[in-house]
């Protein structure tokens, strides 16, 4: 009798640290217009290590050359890999990261051409996180760092 009760109980703790695995995916969307065209735009921020100037950080290539498959490093600690790529967009992913991080950048022709829309979207797991409210805290941190992302390539692409 002993057995099958810790064998239940075993049986319970798996189901349950099984549950607490499972993917909570989640989006993070954000955007801002650019008052210039899409290829002045792209020029100034659109480029893969350009995030360099939007995070005010370091940014190199560790392998390839701008096309999918390229390795960036930020900040000489993080790595990410490019595995789309248009002649408008990108997106990369962490593929170390444990929350299954990705993220896409996007230029999209706005007002009759003469301007851009910026659009990044995040992509991520939550389920790396214990509680909801962490989790709240995460997203808002995220968030708002993208935020001042976007703000900053604006200044950058209508800078004379």
């Amino acid at each position: 009798m002993k057995i099958q009760t810790l064998a239940g109980a075993l049986a319970a703790t798996m189901l349950s640290a099984s549950a607490t695995q499972a993917a909570e995916y989640t989006s993070i969307l954000l955007e801002t217009e650019v008052a210039k065209p899409v290829a002045e735009t792209m020029k100034k921020v659109g480029g893969y290590c350009d995030i360099a100037a939007w995070m005010k950080t370091t940014c190199e290539y560790t392998s390839g050359s701008g096309e999918v498959g390229t390795v960036r490093r930020i900040a000489n600690r993080i790595d990410e890999v490019l595995v789309a790529k248009t002649a408008y967009s990108y997106t990369y992913a962490q593929p170390l990261a444990p929350n299954q991080y990705h993220g896409t950048v996007e230029f999209q022709p706005a007002k009759g051409g003469k301007a851009t829309k910026i659009v990044y979207n995040l992509f991520y797991d939550l389920s790396t996180l214990a509680t909801p409210e962490a989790k709240a805290a995460d997203k808002e941190r995220r968030t708002k760092s993208f935020q001042g992302v976007l703000a900053t390539m604006k200044t950058i692409a209508e800078a004379k």
